[in-house]
């Protein structure tokens, strides 16, 4: 569908391998492009969101789909299906979360969080944004640091890093129950681990005054791999 007004993003397989982009619209958003997508090495899609639209994409690796688009990822899967349609991705899976206003009058919010965990490393740079506008990105492979006991694998390959949350489901790294406020939940040795490697990235719940940006652009270059 094409707006007359509205967001475009630019999302670029910059990896060394195919991913297959899922996308989720929030309660009472639409879900663009059927909810996901596969993207070739160098390959590229444009979607055009419309104004105030709230929701996420991710990248899922290892994937396998039959004609009827049925299959399974071996990160971010959706319900083991190539069109997501609603359905989210199972962690751990680098997120870009975005809250768009419109074009002319409100600003744009974005991140890209790790509160999930990490799957791949992402970008998301504004085009011809206004001054101060910020860029949110886990550019480096986190794979390749994640200690033992977050990582995920498959045939012996590390393919993702759990959180703190995600491995352990505690209150006090998850932030719930008594830990749900800014004031009670703290960055923890493990969000640190995950800021100190992706400084502009979220690292977890609270993580607002340096994870989250915003801006005023009319698109958005998302890219996965990013160049460093």
């Amino acid at each position: 569908m094409i707006y007359a007004d509205g967001t475009q993003l630019i999302i670029v397989n910059n990896c060394k391998e195919s991913i297959w982009p899922g996308i989720l619209g929030t309660a009472g958003h639409e879900t663009p492009n059927n909810g996901g997508f596969h993207l070739n090495i160098g390959q590229q899609v444009v979607i055009q969101l419309p104004n105030l639209w709230s929701g996420r994409i991710w990248g899922r690796q290892g994937c396998c789909f039959d004609e009827n688009g049925k299959g399974s990822c071996q990160t971010g899967d959706c319900s083991g299906l190539l069109n997501c349609s609603g359905a989210g991705g199972i962690p751990p899976a680098t997120l870009v979360e975005m809250t768009l206003g419109t074009s002319n009058n409100q600003k744009h919010y974005y991140d890209v969080s790790l509160v999930d965990g990490f799957n791949i490393p992402v970008s998301m740079i504004p085009i011809r944004g206004s001054i101060g506008c910020g860029v949110a990105a886990c550019e480096a492979d986190l794979n390749q640091s994640c200690p033992e006991y977050l990582a995920l694998k498959c045939q012996g390959k590390i393919v993702g890093c759990k959180s703190a949350c995600l491995a352990t489901n505690s209150p006090r790294y998850c932030c719930t129950g008594e830990f749900a406020s800014k004031n009670t939940c703290k960055p923890t040795a493990f969000s640190q681990f995950f800021k100190t490697i992706c400084p502009r990235a979220y690292s977890y719940a609270f993580d607002e005054s340096t994870g989250l940006k915003s801006c005023k652009a009319p698109r958005y270059l998302i890219t996965f791999c990013p160049p460093t």
